[in-house]
């Protein structure tokens, strides 16, 4: 049984290590184009960041909460805690990424359009 606990408690440690980095790799990604961080005003950003970890997922920083959530389920060990991050993950499609894809369509025009077409949203 203990053996069973270290093995889950291991994985989710790995996987909660993994979405942390994710996050802090777009913080990161961010700061370095000197930009805001600020999910609740895309309309302020002041460059279309495309390097980095941004080559690869569009929403590092919202990946990486979905995998610390997929690491909470590990912990739990409960199957259906996994339900949490496909809410998660459709809540923010169209609750959050929506409208900040639409500011920054508007924002950045073509170039954003022409970033959306080539990575994806999650991965």
């Amino acid at each position: 049984m203990e053996l069973a606990i270290g093995w889950r408690a291991g994985l989710a440690l790995g996987v909660l290590l993994a979405g942390m980095g994710i996050c802090l790799a777009g913080v990161m990604s961010f700061r370095h184009a000197r930009t805001t961080v600020n999910p609740l005003k895309p309309d302020t950003a002041s460059a279309l960041v495309s390097s980095g970890i941004y080559r690869y997922t569009r929403n590092p920083m919202y990946l990486g909460f979905a995998t610390a959530l997929v690491a909470w389920s590990i912990i739990l060990s409960w199957p259906p805690g996994l339900l949490g991050v496909l809410g998660f993950v459709v809540y923010m499609n169209r609750f959050q990424i929506g409208p900040e894809e639409r500011a920054l369509t508007r924002h950045f025009g073509d170039y954003f359009v022409q970033y959306c077409s080539q990575v994806r949203r999650w991965l």
